[in-house]
Parts: C-alpha cells; structure tokens; sequence
C-alpha cells in the first residue's frame, strides 16, 4: 500500500506540473495570439496609410511655369532618391511635367481634424492661396490650396524650408509593388538621378 501511495503521489505531480505548463502554455499563446492581432491590426493601419492613392489628377496652377531647360526632360527617365512614401525611394520615374518655382516643406494641422502633419514635402509656391510674387521665408504662414493629401486644403500652413529649385511631376511604380503611380506631386531636382 505504501508503495501505491508513493506512486500515486509522484503520479499526482506529474500531473499537476504538466496541466500547470499546459496552462501557461495556452496562456502564452493566447498572449501572443493577441500580439499577433494587434500586430496585424496595426500594420494593416499602418499599410493602409502607405497605400494611400499619391496619384494626381495632372493639372497644374495656371500660372506655374514650365521650365525651359530641366535636367530631367518630360518623356524621360530619372530615379527617386526620396522616400516621401512608401516604396518611393529607388524607383524608375518617368517625368510628366517639369516646372521653375518655389518649393515649401510646411507644417501644418489638417482641416478634417488629426494630428499636425511637419515637414510635410511639398508644396509650390503656386498651390498657396495669394502668397505673393516673392518667395516666403521660413516661419512665413499662408493657407494651402492643394489637395495632395486629405485635410490639406484650405489649412494654415507654416513654412519649414524654402528653395527655388525645378520640380518635376513623375508617374512611377514602387519597387516594393503595389499599384503605379500616376501624376504624383512633387519631386525636386535634387531628389532625383540619373538613370
């Protein structure tokens, strides 16, 4: 009997170990289950973002002027060297149009509610409602009239940097894949190389 005692004690803990590792197991999983979800959720936000549609509709401010002589020529090819979005950086642009102007990175709060948006690149000098005939300097206000991105228009705007420059309309489809992109407002001389 003794002895059946002493079996059925180690047998006992045997068991409780195992269902005790079982439970943390499951535990665990479950706790990584949810990471996972929320990872997933996340990144599918996040994805979501980057997969916004950056292709414009092609017209230009009717005073914006094409320029005379880019280093980049419309019809033909250059590489991004930015990564102004996703998938951006390192692919084949084809230049769509090509323009002298004054080129703004500016902060500024959307209309529709949100976060600020800083640094956001680009805006012309054009797209900025009665800014004047004179380049703005940095910490100059002016309300955006360009919809490049949702809230955009119609907000205030802060200028962060600002530099006359050429700045080209490219079509490009990003080397990560994903959709091409049509029309995409603005790339500067600077962001772009020779193919």
């Amino acid at each position: 009997m003794p002895k059946n005692k002493w079996m059925m004690g180690i047998l006992s803990l045997v068991v409780a170990v195992t269902l005790s590792a079982c439970n943390t197991d499951s535990e665990t999983s479950e706790e990584s289950m949810d990471m996972n979800n929320a990872t997933e959720e996340n990144m599918s936000e996040d994805s979501g973002h980057m997969n916004m549609d950056h292709s414009g509709s092609g017209e230009v401010p009717a005073d914006l002027q094409e320029a005379e002589s880019p280093t980049y020529e419309v019809g033909s090819q250059a590489i991004i060297e930015t990564d102004h979005m996703e998938g951006m950086k390192g692919a084949e642009a084809t230049i769509v149009g090509a323009y002298d102007t004054t080129v703004y990175a500016v902060t500024y709060t959307p209309t529709n509610g949100g976060e600020p948006v800083e640094n956001h690149k680009w805006v012309i000098h054009e797209e900025l409602e009665n800014p004047g005939d004179q380049p703005l300097k940095p910490g100059d206000e002016a309300t955006i009239a360009a919809d490049h991105m949702e809230g955009m228009d119609g907000a205030t705007a802060t200028i962060a940097t600002a530099e006359e420059t050429t700045v080209y309309m490219v079509d490009f489809t990003p080397p990560t894949g994903g959709e091409p992109v049509t029309n995409h407002k603005w790339v500067t001389e600077a962001e772009l190389s020779a193919k």
